[in-house]
C-alpha cells in the first residue's frame, strides 16, 4: 500500500465520520424543535382555534368570537385551488339546506376582493367570504396546504380537523354532526 493511498483513505473515512456526527446532531436538533413546536401549538382537537376579526365581502366584520354557542364550519381556500373549487358546490348545498344547523365562515387565502367576488358569481356561491389577502388568519391556524376545514362546537373548541378536500355532502354532516 502507498503512503499516500493510506492518507486519502483516512481522510475519507474521517469526513464520513464528522458528516455522520453533523447528520445525527441535526436530526435531534430538529425533532427537538418539532417537539416543542407541537407542545405550543394551539391548533389541536380540544383546544380553542385562534380568534380573529375580519371583513368580509359583504362588508361585515366578524370576529369568530361572535359565534358562541354555536357550530362553526371554518373553511380556508382559494380559487386557484382545484380542490378548493370542487368542494364549493357541497359548501354551498348545506349552506342553504336546513338539515344542520351551524354557521359557515369562510376564508380566502391571499386573494383580492374582486378575484373573490368574480369567483363567487361565476360559481354561483351565495355565502360571504373573510378574505386573507395578508395571510394573517391562515398564518395563525399554521395551514400548509389548502382546502382546509376546521369545525368548531358550541363551547369554543376544535372538534374536526379536515385537511384536503371535501368529496360529498354526507362527510360534511359527518364533521358537522360530530360538533353537535
Amino acid at each position: 500500500m502507498k503512503p499516500g493511498s493510506w492518507t486519502r483513505r483516512s481522510i475519507l473515512s474521517t469526513l464520513i465520520a464528522i458528516l455522520s456526527v453533523v447528520a445525527l446532531v441535526w436530526v435531534f436538533v430538529a425533532d427537538q424543535q418539532a417537539d416543542t413546536h407541537q407542545e405550543t401549538s394551539s391548533i389541536r382537537i380540544g383546544a380553542a382555534p385562534p380568534d380573529f376579526t375580519a371583513t368580509n365581502t359583504v362588508g361585515q366584520s366578524v370576529t369568530l368570537r361572535g359565534y358562541e354557542d354555536q357550530v362553526v364550519f371554518l373553511n380556508f381556500w382559494a380559487s386557484w385551488c382545484h380542490p378548493c373549487v370542487e368542494e364549493m358546490p357541497l359548501i354551498e348545498e348545506m349552506y342553504q339546506s336546513n338539515e344542520i344547523d351551524f354557521e359557515l365562515v369562510s376564508v380566502n387565502v391571499g386573494e383580492s376582493r374582486g378575484t373573490v367576488n368574480e369567483f363567487l358569481k361565476a360559481h354561483d356561491i351565495s355565502f360571504p367570504v373573510i378574505i386573507d389577502v395578508t395571510g394573517t388568519i391562515s398564518e395563525a391556524y399554521q395551514l400548509v396546504g389548502l382546502p382546509a376545514t376546521f369545525i368548531i362546537d358550541h363551547s369554543g373548541k376544535l372538534r374536526q380537523i379536515k385537511l384536503g378536500e371535501l368529496t360529498d355532502k354526507e362527510q360534511i354532516k359527518t364533521l358537522l354532526e360530530a360538533a353537535l
